[in-house]
């Protein structure tokens, strides 16, 4: 997506490109999302609001955490900017850079991966972005640039391009690559080709990276059951580009043979083999968003999310490859907090 404003001219023809492109690769995810994709976990559709029509998450009396908080980030998709001033604003208040920084410090979150949009460097979103960076860090909390769009699998080069006008200027020395070619038909009819895309798209966004500047990768735990046919997995693919995984393990539960533990364990051996730290992702979006109630904890509560992090973290805590708890997302979690605190505003 294009911002509007007055730096819009030097990119309109390349932009309306993008923009075309990105619309076309969002109907084919959002259909494809509801088809099995023969992998324990049903692909969420697109990130968005809290979903209408679903019940309120539950109400449950808030516990501060005794100790160290199991939780080191979280991803961040929205923004406060109201779509009239610019298309790619979300219109979601509470991600001003004052109010993310004091939830982060309240829940122990060190890292915050900040969506940024295509174009980051123009309009009131890029303003948006460039006060988080800054707000932020001045906070001591570092930040990772999130983005992905289904569009640079088919060309790489609209990877790193989104590199080079997220990084500028702004002094991030991460960012946070979260694409999903698995949701995807081409998943479905012609694997080798679709894993041979996101391994192009991946390195095309590490190679636009400057010096000193890493790369983090989202991938699913399932990935490392996978064979690519070459000896390897598909989770190997991965940890040979990236600096660090945010291991996608969206269950409701520690424990159990369907557990967060139980099946994270081939990953996060491999990754601890390979010498590549992850986090341990969980979700709190709406069960539509997830891919059904045990996907997430939104209609747990934030008790429940607190309890089984905690677990997860006793028993990771151990590895040296492990580096804490990250949550999807911080609209949904903010939720919840507030959910259980009775502050929620409706």
């Amino acid at each position: 997506m294009v911002p509007t404003g007055a730096n819009r001219p030097r990119r309109e023809q390349a932009a309306v490109a993008v923009v075309a492109a990105v619309a076309l690769g969002l109907l084919a995810t959002t259909a494809v999302r509801a088809v099995a994709l023969e992998r324990p976990d049903p692909p969420p559709v697109s990130r968005g609001d809290v979903q209408p029509g679903l019940p309120p998450a539950p109400r449950a009396a808030t516990s501060p955490f005794q100790g160290s908080s199991p939780y080191t980030a979280m991803w961040l998709w929205d923004n406060p900017v109201h779509v009239t001033h610019d298309a790619r604003g979300r219109d979601f208040v509470d991600a001003d850079p004052p109010t993310v920084a004091a939830f982060a410090h309240e829940h122990g979150v060190s890292t915050v991966y900040v969506a940024a949009p295509w174009a980051s460097d123009e309009g009131p979103v890029a303003a948006w972005v460039d006060d988080m960076v800054v707000v932020l860090r001045g906070e001591g909390v570092d930040v990772a640039l999130l983005g992905g769009d289904a569009t640079w699998l088919g060309d790489p080069s609209l990877g790193a391009r989104w590199v080079r006008d997220a990084l500028h200027g702004r002094g991030v020395d991460r960012v946070q690559l979260s694409l999903e070619p698995w949701a995807l038909p081409l998943w479905q009819t012609d694997r080798d080709r679709a894993v041979a895309q996101w391994d192009a798209a991946t390195d095309a966004v590490r190679a636009a990276l400057p010096d000193g500047v890493a790369l983090g990768v989202d991938a699913p735990y399932w990935l490392a059951g996978v064979p690519d046919g070459r000896g390897a997995t598909l989770f190997d693919h991965v940890l040979s580009r990236a600096d660090s995984v945010a291991l996608i393990t969206y269950r409701d539960t520690a424990l159990g043979d369907e557990g967060v533990l139980a099946l994270s364990a081939d990953a996060r051996r491999a990754a601890g083999d390979a010498g590549v730290p992850y986090t341990i992702g969980l979700e709190t979006d709406s069960p539509l968003v997830a891919g059904g109630p045990e996907h997430t904890f939104f209609d747990d509560g934030v008790l429940a999310l607190d309890s089984q992090a905690r677990l997860v973290d006793e028993a990771l805590r151990g590895d040296d490859a492990y580096r804490g708890i990250a949550v999807e997302r911080y609209r949904t979690w903010r939720h919840l907090a507030e959910v259980a605190a009775g502050t929620l505003v409706r």
